[in-house]
């Protein structure tokens, strides 16, 4: 049995809490992971898991032995890259979350140009715009959106974002263009119902407020947000990596923009405590590197006064 391997597969299932998840994103027989971890405690002489009919738990020499496998195994992967240097391809597979309008719009070209860079890596990229749990699901980072962060999650800043409130001029013309935030209660709003709050936020009078909206169509993803803001259903807040495109080409016409200065922060999070593989490491540098501190939508259209 290869101990680092079996160190590897003990890892995943105890942060996973399931044998078929690990079996499932390693792409093998869940019977295979059992051996494994089997042949593990047989070596050992200790049980490393306990099981039941619904989950699997941690013994006390497993959660010891769990913080000493991750101090190897980063170990190994630091002394390995150290050796190799910049020299060595990242190789491997590579299991990822992002957000269904960033990660279509943006992300898939940018991994489409990895992979080719790095023959040697497998991508398996999930949309969703839900919150995801890093170590159920088996992933090696998820790609975050948000006005503020957990500060205790484990994080590399990968770009930024701004929101902005945008309708068709069509819409503008026939309903008339607000001049200061409580006026959006006398529109129609097209709201993300995955918002943390039934209102959006803007800087009044030096602060953040958050005003209260209205409209009869809500959805939970933004591209389809956009697309009835295009067709002149009512006005929509939509960050700059969905709208900048449609603003540039005169779909859409930004409003209320000296009030809507809130800045969105990209982050990739990685799941806790667990070492960063250097096929991981090589991507989220390659994706900061790629969107940079002022990404191409940002710049594509500058931001105007109402």
């Amino acid at each position: 049995m290869d101990r680092l391997q079996a160190m590897e597969v003990f890892v995943r299932v105890a942060e996973a809490g399931s044998f078929t998840a690990v079996a499932d994103h390693l792409n093998v027989a869940r019977s295979a992971i059992t051996r494994q971890i089997a042949g593990l405690e047989a070596h050992l002489g200790t049980k490393l898991l306990a099981r039941s009919t619904r989950r699997l738990s941690l013994t006390s020499s497993g959660a010891a032995y769990l913080e000493k496998c991750r101090e190897i195994l980063a170990m190994v992967e630091a002394a390995e890259g150290d050796l190799a240097g910049e020299k060595r391809a990242p190789r491997g597979p590579i299991r990822i979350s992002v957000p269904m309008s960033f990660g279509i719009r943006h992300l898939v070209p940018l991994i489409s140009d990895f992979i080719t860079t790095y023959p040697e890596v497998t991508v398996d990229l999930e949309f969703t715009d839900q919150r995801v749990n890093l170590i159920e699901g088996g992933l090696d980072f998820t790609v975050r959106i948000s006005q503020q962060i957990d500060p205790t999650l484990v994080i590399r800043r990968l770009s930024t974002s701004e929101l902005t409130v945008v309708a068709a001029p069509a819409y503008l013309d026939r309903h008339g263009r607000p001049q200061h935030p409580d006026e959006l209660l006398g529109h129609h709003c097209l709201s993300y119902t995955l918002a943390p709050s039934s209102g959006w936020s803007f800087r009044i009078d030096g602060e953040y407020r958050t005003v209260p909206i209205k409209g009869r169509l809500q959805m939970n993803n933004g591209d389809a947000l956009l697309e009835a803001a295009i067709r002149g259903l009512g006005i929509t807040n939509q960050p700059t990596f969905i709208s900048a495109q449609a603003v540039q080409a005169g779909l859409l016409e930004e409003v209320l923009a000296e009030y809507s200065a809130t800045e969105l922060q990209i982050y990739a999070v990685f799941p806790g405590s667990r070492y960063v593989p250097h096929r991981v490491r090589v991507l989220v540098d390659y994706l900061a590197e790629r969107l940079g501190p002022t990404p191409y939508w940002t710049r594509a259209v500058p931001r105007v006064s109402a």
